[in-house]
């Protein structure tokens, strides 16, 4: 018998929060961002799901794109950090590929580089988070002397990086859309700088082109609620089953350290899943747990391949009973604020020795 700790991935809900981020910003072309081996969802799965809609994808790195097209994905790829040596360019104009381009060493590598055909470039503008890209003034300079390179560059963008657009009302956000602005009317530049956050709740900054990356896997990435009349689906259901159930009289000791002690007598149940597997061995006291669909706290400390649930107000709960992690029913967002952490944290962090089902439809 198998280890009951599976993934269930819902390519109808992907498109569905696909079709969302289309529908926000009709007017601008939606890149599906499934860098991180798509959030954890598995890139391949996802990219074949979505390449009769989406017109293209953005990942972190070429092994990322060479995953894509080994698998046979022929849509247009963006390098959201671009080539990490010189010589990766070779495969990047091999393989058609779009990249970023953010420092003066990629820069001067593709204007040496001696392509066949004009390579697509996206210049990132550091617009206040100052993390990659240049500064504006740089910023103009490199567009125009790219500008002017016709046969080694082509389709040139604007592409910078919000640090705050998940908060209601920052200053931060506010210089960083002028900044943006205004060298978007000096140049007139194409441009592609909504992430998931922007998407959702900027609708000024939609440009050309946006990448929405996290809510297509249907995680809120804001601090407030969606916006009203939009409704994302989660992806990814993690789910395993009671291997083992604990009756203890109150005040026992359970897990590693002694952590938590029961109360009153209780029964405690052990799920096959743990911080070997990905989820969050930080996660407290009471995050909630969904056996048999009844929300259960967990108690304990995570350990590797396990972690205790609190059944006691659930007498038919027993060995194989259903444990939901995150997913239907169960916000990976709220698991991972228990966690004092996000969604990405917990999705991203799934290991490989869990198994992705992947289907269509409930």
């Amino acid at each position: 018998m198998a280890r009951p700790l599976i993934a269930d991935i819902d390519l109808d809900a992907l498109r569905h929060n696909y079709a969302v981020a289309r529908a926000l910003a009709p007017q601008s072309r939606s890149m599906a961002v499934i860098k991180a081996n798509a959030y954890g969802h598995g890139a391949v799965a996802c990219a074949k799901a979505l390449e009769a809609v989406a017109p293209a994808f953005a990942v972190a790195s070429l092994e990322e794109a060479e995953t894509l097209r080994e698998a046979g994905i022929r849509h247009p790829i963006l390098l959201l950090e671009g080539i990490f040596e010189v010589k990766e360019l070779a495969r990047v104009e091999a393989l058609g590929l779009w990249q970023v381009v953010h420092s003066d060493w990629q820069f001067d590598a593709v204007m040496n580089y001696p392509a066949a055909q004009p390579l697509p470039v996206w210049l990132k503008l550091d617009s206040g988070m100052h993390r990659l890209g240049y500064d504006p003034e740089s910023f103009v300079d490199r567009w125009s002397r790219l500008k002017a390179a016709h046969r080694r560059v082509r389709d040139l963008h604007l592409v910078s990086h919000f640090a705050s657009a998940d908060q209601s009302d920052t200053a931060q956000f506010e210089h960083q859309w002028r900044v943006i602005e205004s060298i978007r009317q000096r140049l007139e530049a194409p441009l592609c700088i909504a992430n998931s956050p922007a998407t959702l709740a900027k609708p000024v900054t939609h440009g050309q082109w946006n990448r929405p990356g996290i809510m297509l896997y249907g995680s809120n990435p804001l601090e407030s609620e969606l916006p009203a009349g939009v409704s994302l689906k989660p992806v990814m259901t993690l789910r395993s089953r009671l291997i083992a159930v604990q009756s203890l009289q109150g005040g026992e000791p359970v897990g590693y350290g002694s952590r938590w002690h029961t109360s009153r007598p209780s029964r405690i149940g052990v799920v096959a899943a743990g911080y070997g597997d990905g989820y969050d061995r930080h996660a407290a006291d009471g995050t909630p747990i969904l056996v048999d669909g009844q929300r259960c706290p967990l108690v304990g400390r995570v350990s590797m391949d396990m972690l205790t649930v609190d059944i006691s107000h659930l007498p038919e709960a027993d060995i194989g009973s259903e444990a939901v992690l995150w997913g239907r029913g169960l916000s990976v967002d709220e698991v991972a604020s228990h966690g004092d952490t996000i969604g990405y944290t917990l999705l991203t962090g799934l290991l490989p020795r869990v198994p992705r089902r992947y289907h269509s439809g409930a």
